[in-house]
């Protein structure tokens, strides 16, 4: 079996009780087949204590106040763990944030942005992200149906989107612009049954030039103010289409909405202003966090299109949670007049929670961005 990581994989260690957003709440914990009937086997007070905090009909642990899990104490530590060694845990506690995308003979290895420990390593890189291959003797597994040239060449799109969205010397909204173009040709591509036009797609943004090609489109392009304000208006009101994993994340998008568009356009319109100048001499930084935050849903994402044909859907998945997620950043700025790497972990994190664990969000996050422009 082939494996692809990112550098920073194998970097990530639990805190544990200290970390500030426990993973065990908040959110519904899934058990895997085999460890729920490892528990039902379990016997003595610690089986009886697994009958009672298990709900074997929804296949999950129960949960007691503010969704905590039924195994995790006071000191945020769990029990269950404790008591039973890590042997006890279900997958999803004993690999999370880890998580492995399957594809016939390949996996590949992420972090999830929700872990805010694993969240500092994606977006604390100062050099951009790098990808290494394994291989071990594990058999490859065969999938029925699997269509090999198509995720072929979607990985060889990915790839070159990878080295266009780290190239450095470009803006990153330019960078963005280009592979959300890209996207689009090979969804043409793909919607014309003629997945083998995508090498003729990757040699048109291979040259020395492509970027400054594509600056001159984007400067032909802009949008005016009010355009701007009112498709970023209309993306961030998708939060409210969205299923409400933890119980404060609607007050938490609300009070951001109202920091934003609560004066208006012309509020908005100086207070961006206001941020840009004051990020001025940070700029490379918050540049960098949008980069990771491309590659890494990009990454995560995009190469998933073999198995549903969308891969601009994909595409504008990344580009609309990165958007959002820099609009939240925004907001802190409003409240605060200062953004730290802390506040870009909070909000990375946060959105990532709810957005990114809730397949209802994903598929709904898709089907909303088809009719809308991004900037």
């Amino acid at each position: 079996m082939r494996y692809i990581i990112p550098h920073y994989f194998d970097a990530f260690r639990c805190v544990a009780a200290e970390c500030e957003d426990t993973c065990c709440a908040g959110w519904q914990i899934m058990i895997d087949d085999d460890s729920l009937e490892r528990y039902k086997a379990t016997g003595g007070s610690f089986g009886q204590r697994l009958q009672e905090s298990v709900d074997w009909q929804t296949g999950s642990f129960k949960q007691h106040d503010c969704k905590r899990c039924a195994f995790l104490n006071e000191d945020n530590l769990c029990d269950m763990q404790m008591i039973g060694g890590e042997q006890m845990l279900c997958n999803t506690c004993r690999d999370y944030p880890r998580h492995m995308e399957e594809y016939e003979g390949l996996r590949e290895g992420s972090l999830s942005l929700s872990c805010i420990e694993a969240a500092k390593l994606i977006l604390g890189s100062l050099e951009p992200v790098q990808f290494y291959t394994l291989q071990d003797d594990v058999e490859d597994e065969e999938y029925e149906d699997f269509d090999f040239l198509l995720f072929d060449k979607l990985m060889d799109a990915r790839e070159r989107m990878m080295e266009l969205l780290q190239n450095r010397e470009a803006d990153i909204r330019v960078r963005m612009a280009l592979v959300l173009k890209m996207s689009e040709d090979i969804q043409k591509a793909i919607d014309e049954n003629d997945i083998c036009r995508v090498d003729s797609l990757l040699q048109e943004v291979s040259g020395e030039d492509v970027f400054f090609e594509f600056q001159k489109k984007v400067d032909n392009t802009k949008s005016g103010e009010n355009d701007y304000f009112n498709s970023i208006r209309k993306l961030f009101r998708i939060f409210s289409k969205m299923e409400t994993l933890k119980d404060n994340w609607p007050e938490y998008v609300k009070k951001a909405e109202w920091a934003l568009f609560g004066e208006g356009q012309r509020g908005y319109e100086e207070n961006r202003s206001a941020f840009e100048r004051d990020m001025a001499e940070d700029y490379d930084n918050l540049s960098r966090y949008m980069e990771h935050l491309m590659v890494y849903f990009v990454y995560v994402y995009f190469c998933g299109a073999v198995y549903d044909g969308d891969a601009l859907g994909k595409m504008r998945t990344a580009i609309a949670s990165t958007i959002l997620i820099r609009e939240l950043i925004l907001a802190v700025w409003i409240e605060k007049q200062d953004v730290t790497f802390e506040d870009v972990i909070e909000v990375a994190h946060r959105y990532s929670r709810e957005i990114e664990h809730s397949d209802v969000n994903l598929t709904r996050l898709e089907k909303l961005l088809k009719n809308l422009k991004f900037q």
